[in-house]
C-alpha cells in the first residue's frame, strides 16, 4: 500500500466554481485510489487481475449448466443472455460490498486534514467499473460467437453505463455512512442483495413470469438496467429510453440525498473510525 503521504495536500479553493487546478487534483486522487485499490486487492495473487475474468466465468458455467442444460429455460441466446446479466450485477453487488468498508476500511485518509472524504465511495465504484470494463471483451467475444456482430445500438451503452454508476453511487454513499455507526450494515446489506439478486432477471427473462408478479420486479432499478444492456448487446435494439429517463432521473436524486447524508455525517467519522 503506497503511503498516504504521496497524495499531495488539497490545493486551496475560491469561493466561486472549484478551480481547474481542483479539478486536476480530484482526478489524481481517483487514480492513485483506484489504482492502490487494484494493486491491494491481487497482491501476491498469481493469477492477480484474472481473478475478475474467472469469477463471473465460473458463474456463468454453473448458472448455464442449471438453467440450460438440467431445467432449460428455452431463451434464446442464453449464454450472451446469461453473461450479460452475470456482469452487470457483479458490477452493482461488489461496488455495494466494499462501499460497506469505503470509511473505516481508510483510517489513515479519513484522519487527514483535509482530504476530500467523498471520492473514496467514488473510489470503490470507479474501481468495480474498471473490473466490468475488463469483462467487457469476454462479453462481446460471446455475443459475437453467440449472436453476431455488435449492431449499431452498441453506441448507446455507455449512457446505460452512467445510468449504472450513478445509482450505484447514490447507494455506496448511503451504505458507507451508516456502516461508520451500526457495523451490521455489511451483514444486512448481504441479506438484501442476496434477496434482491433473485428479484432481477439475471437468469431468466422477465417475460417468462406470470404477468401477476412482474411488478415486483418492476419495483427494482437493476432490472431496468439488466433489460437495457441485454437489448443493446443481445438483442440489437435500443433501449426503453422512457425506462432509463425515469431511471437516470430518479437515481440522480437519490445521488444528491446519498451524498448529502454523507457530506452530513463526516464530521463525526474521524471519532467513530
Amino acid at each position: 500500500m503506497p503511503p498516504t503521504s504521496t497524495i499531495a495536500p488539497i490545493p486551496s479553493m475560491s469561493s466561486r466554481a472549484p478551480s481547474l487546478r481542483r479539478v486536476v487534483y480530484l482526478r489524481d486522487v481517483l487514480f492513485e485510489l483506484v489504482s492502490r485499490d487494484m494493486k491491494l486487492r491481487y497482491k501476491r495473487s498469481v493469477l492477480g487481475i484474472v481473478w475478475s475474468l474467472i469469477n463471473p466465468l465460473a458463474q456463468l458455467l454453473v448458472f448455464y449448466f442449471v438453467f440450460g442444460l438440467l431445467l432449460p429455460l428455452h431463451i434464446s441466446h442464453y449464454p450472451s443472455f446469461l453473461l450479460t446479466g452475470v456482469l452487470v450485477w457483479n458490477w452493482f453487488q461488489s461496488s455495494l460490498v466494499f462501499a460497506t468498508g469505503a470509511i473505516v476500511d481508510n483510517r489513515e485518509l479519513v484522519r487527514r486534514p483535509g482530504f476530500p472524504l467523498a471520492m473514496l465511495p467514488i473510489v470503490t465504484v470507479t474501481a468495480q467499473l474498471v473490473h466490468f470494463a475488463l469483462a467487457l471483451p469476454i462479453l462481446v467475444l460471446c455475443v459475437s460467437l453467440d449472436v453476431g456482430s455488435l449492431s449499431a445500438s452498441a453506441s448507446v451503452l455507455p449512457l446505460v453505463m452512467i445510468a449504472q454508476f450513478v445509482l450505484t453511487l447514490s447507494l455506496a454513499y448511503i451504505v458507507a455512512t451508516f456502516h461508520v455507526s451500526f457495523r451490521d450494515t455489511q451483514y444486512l446489506l448481504g441479506v438484501v442483495l442476496q434477496l434482491l439478486f433473485f428479484l432481477t432477471p439475471v437468469f431468466y427473462d422477465t417475460a417468462a413470469l406470470p404477468e401477476r408478479y412482474r411488478w415486483l420486479l418492476h419495483l427494482n432499478p437493476m432490472t431496468y438496467l439488466v433489460e437495457a444492456y441485454r437489448a443493446i448487446l443481445v438483442a440489437g435494439q435500443m433501449p426503453d429510453w422512457q425506462s432509463l429517463f425515469v431511471l437516470s432521473a430518479a437515481s440522480a436524486g437519490l445521488l444528491f440525498l446519498g451524498h448529502a447524508i454523507f457530506m452530513r455525517a463526516r464530521y463525526r467519522f474521524v471519532e467513530e473510525v
